[in-house]
């Protein structure tokens, strides 16, 4: 009910009639990612209500539209943030088709429409896979330049893939600082100081750039493009004082942010396996659920402005009151003149423009409970319904505008009894619920401080993600990694306790396939045609050596390399140099932008088959190796803080006691997800579905023999990893080879 109170009979009149037709603007562009003005305000117009309606969500059902369609038809891998994708990438899982250029484009186009959509959905994740994308191109067609040369081996390509994923935040949130913290924090899986000063370098240029682009547009020249669209809040310049009295509140802000974020991410668990139940019957139906939630949004925010009352407007703001056709504090909506709609101020506005007005100093009185906690809940909400569409869409913002009306709201109830006014409450907010559901610490808190500008709010921003992080990690794990896993991604996690239990020997079961230094061509084909193993070990037998030695280890992709040449030789002979330079490297570089090749694209002859191929002088010969009992804990942290693909386990020998020797070999899949199926046994949708599948063993028999040499192991046979004996390493391969000798 309104509020006629101190209100002349003139102004009831006014504003009776006003609720009668629709004369407040209502920005149909209301999230545009880059204009960030309100190029088609509704408000002005002279339309009824139903007309208006009708425009703001055809409008918003447009933009949607067109983002799924580009999406689901031309770059599905341009779906989501992408945050997921790359992060599991710089883990070791090639994803295909996520740094090309084609999903280059359409992440670009497809965000700008999603976010103009008016979904809850936001830019900075999109603009980390851009910058991934951007360093994997510069890495892959950069072979012209001879600086970019150096970055085409794996090694470095994930360093810079790292450095273009800090670039993506760095540019969103203007925050340099921010953008090195959260590439080491959350998206590296391993960390190098030479990365840490080229993602510092990387960052400070983006910076300066950005810098000077934003005083261009400053001074106008960029008409519609000059304002909105930074995510640059600069909330606090000024002191901020606080008092011992003021941590309890603070605490509590945390306690209940990382509740609310192990919430989010339960509920967006349950939602986005849901999507993806619907996505998987077809494009129609991932265009139909977009639709809906289109529909669906489009008629909570049009509609729930109407729930406020209006408010007179403040004498002394810094900017015209109410605000009619443009981005502002003040939204008339329905008002008479000289009054504004709080809660359409929050609602028909930028997702940046609204974060702006939470975190706003001296506004105290700006909003009321009612609206605070209305906007919370339909943040909150939206934000869940919005993952897992087949859009380009980001987490980040939704969360800190969640959060920072959570904080508001928390401020508005217990800011009497503390020195911290309202906006400082948002901005505390905002960062308990990132704590609790992305649940970073050190990179989240350095951005929202480059993005208020004040250092002195520090300890207290600390203590809130702490404590949120702290308590959110009680009940799950944080909304990337639970991407990750209902996604199906294989990612390697740095830490695992019952590993502690196991040796590396503990683990093994399954075949084996290996090569000759000096191999038949029949026998490489039937073994690349009947496996999917992406890497095979080369061994070398008497009459090339004393006794069974392992040379070293040979991958896929460079044995096609190798056939498509064709370099044989019709006896067992090492490779002559005219054959040798029919290769360069650019053959055996990975193709990170278009598919492999595949083995059955090649034909051979029956007399080819018959020929020989030399492996040597393209086997890694050098690759690390670990003793057989080491603890299957201190492998895996070899194996992932190094960045390995392959770990050589070699046994711990025993004089005059028949033992057994192995040698194994652990890798990261490095084929598309897509050839999984044939990769190891198992279809596609138990992939994607982490089913927990047992590999076929078999093992070659062989007479036991006295080696020569002792410290060389022979390789008789191979064992894969079961998935039922260490679940959490599921679709990642052991190789073991093993010989009974006497000594």
């Amino acid at each position: 009910m309104r509020d006629f109170n101190g209100t002349s009979s003139s102004q009831v009149v006014d504003m009776l009639k006003y609720e009668n037709s629709l004369t407040s603007t209502i920005s149909l562009c209301n999230h545009v990612p880059v204009v960030g003005t309100n190029v088609c305000p509704v408000e002005s117009l002279d339309y009824e209500f139903r007309m208006a309606f009708t425009v703001f969500s055809v409008c918003n059902l447009i933009f949607v539209l067109i983002s799924v369609t580009i999406t689901a038809y031309i770059a599905p891998t341009a779906a989501g943030s992408g945050i997921p994708e790359v992060k599991s990438y710089l883990n070791g899982v090639d994803v295909p088709n996520i740094f090309s250029f084609k999903t280059l484009v359409i992440k670009i186009v497809g965000n700008i429409f999603a976010v103009s959509s008016s979904l809850f959905v936001g830019k900075a994740g999109p603009l980390v896979h851009t910058g991934a994308i951007v360093a994997s191109l510069l890495a892959q067609y950069g072979s012209s330049c001879k600086f970019l040369r150096f970055f085409r081996n794996d090694r470095d390509r994930r360093d810079l893939i790292s450095c273009g994923s800090g670039a993506g935040i760095a540019g969103a949130f203007h925050a340099p600082v921010g953008g090195v913290l959260f590439a080491l924090e959350k998206m590296a899986s391993w960390w190098r100081s030479a990365l840490l000063w080229r993602a510092f370098f990387t960052t400070t240029i983006l910076a300066i750039i950005l810098r000077g682009l934003i005083n261009v547009c400053n001074s106008g020249k960029c008409g519609l493009f000059g304002k909105g669209g930074l995510i640059m809040f600069d909330a606090y310049s000024a002191n901020v004082s606080y008092h011992l009295g003021d941590v309890a509140p603070v605490i509590a802000l945390g306690i209940f942010g990382g509740i609310l974020g192990s919430l989010f991410n339960y509920l967006m668990n349950k939602v986005v396996r849901l999507y993806n139940i619907i996505n998987a019957k077809g494009i129609a139906y991932k265009l139909l659920l977009v639709c809906f939630i289109s529909i669906f949004t489009s008629c909570l925010l049009f509609g729930l402005p109407w729930l406020a009352s209006c408010q007179i407007c403040p004498t002394d703001t810094s900017e015209p009151c109410p605000t009619i056709g443009r981005s502002g504090n003040f939204k008339k909506f329905q008002c008479p003149p000289g009054h504004y709609n709080d809660l359409a101020s929050l609602v028909f506005n930028t997702n940046d423009d609204s974060i702006k007005n939470l975190f706003s100093k001296g506004t105290d009185t700006e909003f009321q409970y009612s609206s605070i906690i209305i906007f919370f809940v339909v943040c909150f909400f939206l934000s869940i319904l919005s993952i897992g569409l087949v859009i380009p869409a980001g987490l980040f913002i939704p969360i800190i505008l969640t959060g920072a009306s959570y904080g508001r709201l928390v401020g508005m109830l217990f800011g009497k009894y503390s020195s911290l006014n309202n906006g400082l409450f948002a901005v505390l907010g905002a960062a308990a619920l990132v704590g609790g559901c992305l649940r970073s610490t050190v990179a989240m808190c350095v951005v929202l401080l480059e993005l208020t500008d004040n250092l002195l709010l520090l300890p207290m921003m600390m203590l809130v993600i702490l404590i949120s992080k702290t308590v959110a990690d009680i009940f799950n794990g944080n909304s990337f990694d639970i991407i990750i896993k209902i996604k199906g991604f294989p990612y390697l996690r740095s830490h695992e306790p019952y590993m502690r239990q196991l040796m590396v020997k503990d683990v093994v079961t399954g075949p084996l396939q290996i090569f000759n230094g000096i191999e038949k061509v029949g026998n490489l084909v039937h073994v690349l045609r009947t496996t999917k193993h992406n890497g095979f070990p080369v061994i070398d037998e008497p009459p090339l050596s004393e006794a069974p030695v392992l040379h070293g280890l040979i991958l896929r992709a460079h044995l096609i390399s190798l056939l498509k040449k064709k370099p044989f030789t019709s006896t067992p002979q090492a490779m002559s140099d005219e054959n040798f330079r029919l290769f360069s490297s650019y053959d055996f570089i990975q193709r990170t932008s278009r598919k492999c090749d595949l083995i059955e694209d090649l034909q051979f002859s029956e007399e080819e088959m018959e020929m020989f191929l030399d492996l040597h002088p393209f086997t890694n010969s050098s690759p690390y190796t670990v003793v057989e009992t080491m603890s299957l804990a201190k492998a895996l942290v070899l194996f992932r803080e190094v960045g390995l693909r392959h770990l050589l386990v070699i046994p711990k020998i025993n004089s005059y006691v028949c033992v057994a020797k192995f040698i194994l070999v652990i890798y990261t899949a490095r084929c598309l997800i897509t050839e999984l199926a044939s990769c190891w046994y198992i279809d596609e949708a138990q992939f994607h579905g982490r089913t927990c599948v047992s590999f076929t063993s078999f093992t070659f028999e062989s007479q036991t023999e006295k080696i020569k040499n002792p410290t060389a192991p022979s390789v008789l046979s191979l064992l894969i990893i079961s998935s039922r004996q260490l679940p959490e390493l599921v679709f990642r391969s052991m190789f073991l080879y093993h010989d009974f000798s006497c000594l």
